[in-house]
């Protein structure tokens, strides 16, 4: 049997199918549509009729590519460009209505869990007291575990596409006084969940996210071509001087570096800020690229868990106020 995980996030819709009895979440199939929800947003955070329309056809051309693969609808859920939105009752509604597709947020973090999993799944037992760290558009995602699931996780609004919007809006490339601002803005959101993990001691860490894999990428970390199984390590003080030497450029300028794809240019500083930022804080080092994130931790509770696991899941967070499940705000 083949399963299917639809992700809505800030920038596109990205489609997985993956054979459900191996064991693992390879992929037999992947898609991506980009829609850029973020650049759409109207005043208070509202995604408009032209943005839902398009998210609908991305989300029903999902469906009908898994189904060309074997697979059963999409297990589809939308991280924090929806789950902000103010009308996000309204794009679910219409999601599902009309595509058959049963569309749901996710609390930020579930999310951290989720991702987790994958990168304990990744890393093996070997890895010990396990830190992880996942930069989406919207939130930051921090977990800690000695376990198949974390012992504490933390989302925070650290997404580098908001953070772009916040401070470095406009500007081409920003003053620093405004890179300063973003760093301190970053530190005190920070301060609180970075203490925790470092009391907790971590033995290793792992960053999941596009954002992460591109800035590996740009301080040198092997491309992608040599496949998923390649390390890929990341260090402080190569982000560190990697995000000074952004902070210096303009986005047309930042696309052009080895890694930086044109369509995240914009945010790559943002990114490598709060990727800096947060490795500071928590006293870590460097980091492993984990090519698996909240997809694949999707894909993983689905195959260890079974159906009813989702069933659930989907189920609550469609309420008009969803709350965390099986997970409070610091602890579990």
């Amino acid at each position: 049997m083949r399963i299917s995980v639809v992700d809505v996030g800030s920038h596109t819709v990205r489609l997985v199918v993956a054979d459900a009895g191996t064991g693992a979440p390879l992929p037999v199939h992947t898609a991506k549509w980009r829609l850029r929800l973020t650049d759409c947003l109207e005043p208070g955070g509202r995604l408009p009729e032209e943005a839902v329309e398009r998210l609908v056809g991305a989300v029903s051309e999902a469906k009908r590519t898994a189904a060309r693969w074997g697979a059963e609808p999409p297990l589809a859920f939308a991280t924090a460009v929806v789950r902000a939105a103010p009308n996000r009752s309204e794009v679910l509604e219409a999601v599902t209505s009309r595509t058959g597709v049963a569309l749901c947020t996710l609390p930020g973090e579930l999310e951290a869990e989720l991702t987790f999993l994958a990168a304990r799944r990744w890393a093996g037992w070997r890895a010990g007291p396990l830190a992880v760290l996942d930069i989406g558009g919207g939130s930051l995602e921090v977990a800690f575990g000695r376990g198949r699931l974390p012992d504490f996780v933390a989302s925070l609004p650290l997404g580098a596409g908001r953070l772009t919007r916040e401070f470095l809006a406009g500007e081409d490339p920003p003053a620093p006084a405004r890179v300063r601002e973003l760093r301190r803005a970053v530190r005190h959101q920070m301060r609180d969940v970075a203490a925790r993990v470092r009391w907790e001691g971590p033995r290793s860490a792992v960053a999941a996210s596009r954002t992460f894999q591109q800035l590996g990428r740009l301080c040198g970390a092997p491309p992608g071509r040599h496949g998923p199984f390649t390390q890929r390590m990341l260090r402080r003080s190569d982000l560190g001087a990697a995000a000074d030497r952004l902070a210096g450029l303009s986005p047309a300028e930042r696309a052009l570096l080895p890694g930086i794809s044109a369509p995240r240019a914009a945010q790559s500083l943002a990114g490598a800020v709060v990727a800096h930022t947060a490795m500071k804080l928590t006293g870590i080092s460097e980091v492993e690229i984990c090519p698996w994130a909240i997809r694949e931790g999707v894909l993983l509770r689905h195959i260890e868990d079974g159906p009813s696991w989702w069933a659930g899941i989907a189920e609550g967070t469609r309420a008009p106020e969803p709350v965390p499940l099986r997970i409070a705000a610091s602890h579990r």
